[in-house]
């Protein structure tokens, strides 16, 4: 299994650059094509005099736009470098929309983390929950200042369920570059065979795979965290919104806190 079509969500904040140099160094180790996507809709007309007024504000509004996705696309291009094989999408919309519309034809999204304190990307900027329940790809969620992942220690969450499952599948194109996977489940509630049945399927795939069980907290997910830390990972690999997106908005969940937290990479599903 391989990424072929790597898609990045581009947009003008301070953590963009490095996210396309981690797309981009992805897209050569797996020789895939790394397509930069970034979308803004035109703002109406507001207080307008009459239709020829409306139409001088629309024309100005729609080339404020394009300035700003020029800009956007020339980050890209500087970031992305020239090693690699590169498209560029655009467009006068959403910028949700554009990039889940983009995933149709990729194998890996990749975009920015949106935690408490991080910088604001501005209106080019694509938050991570809502890509993760409708792209229908494999979501990969950068921190900001990370240029490079190796994956080379790799932390599986198990809990059974098709996303997690799906989180597994999508990991196996970075076995090969792995020191070890370390598959993972929070509390003790007849969970261990799972963990054991998962971390010899990732074995059959040439990974060297380890089972741990945490205890269950008030807070699973920083106790995944915390054992990332302690396992010197570099990638996080889990299934994301097992519980509806908003339940996990009002209460907390494993989800919402892993996405505003960590510190490396998560490649999640839904």
């Amino acid at each position: 299994m391989n990424f072929a079509s790597i898609l990045v969500s581009a947009d003008l904040g301070d953590a963009a650059p490095d996210r396309v140099r981690l797309a981009a160094g992805l897209a050569r180790r797996f020789a895939a094509t790394l397509t930069g996507a970034a979308a803004h809709q035109v703002p109406v007309p507001i207080l307008v005099r009459d239709v020829y007024d409306a139409a001088r504000q629309e024309e100005r509004n729609e080339a404020l736009v394009r300035e700003i996705l020029e800009q956007a696309h020339a980050m890209f291009e500087r970031s992305a470098g020239e090693e690699i094989r590169t498209e560029w999408q655009a467009a006068l919309a959403g910028p949700i929309t554009h990039l889940v519309e983009q995933a149709r034809a990729a194998d890996l999204v990749v975009v920015g983390r949106r935690g408490r304190g991080d910088d604001d990307p501005g209106p080019l900027g694509v938050p991570p929950g809502p890509v993760l329940m409708e792209a229908g790809r494999p979501v990969l969620v950068v921190p900001p200042r990370l240029v490079h992942l190796h994956a080379a220690r790799i932390v599986v969450a198990w809990k059974d369920g098709p996303e997690a499952r799906r989180a597994v599948s999508a990991v196996l194109p970075f076995l090969h570059g792995a020191d070890e996977v370390a598959v993972v489940t929070v509390g003790g509630d007849g969970r261990h065979e799972g963990t054991k049945a998962v971390a010899g399927h990732l074995a059959r795939h040439g990974a060297h795979a380890t089972t741990h069980s945490l205890q269950a907290t008030d807070s699973d997910g920083g106790e995944i965290l915390d054992f990332a830390l302690r396992q010197d990972a570099d990638l996080i690999v889990m299934g994301a919104y097992g519980h509806s997106r908003l339940r996990e908005w009002i209460f907390g969940g494993v989800t919402r806190e892993v996405l505003e937290r960590a510190q490396v990479c998560c490649l999640m599903c839904h």
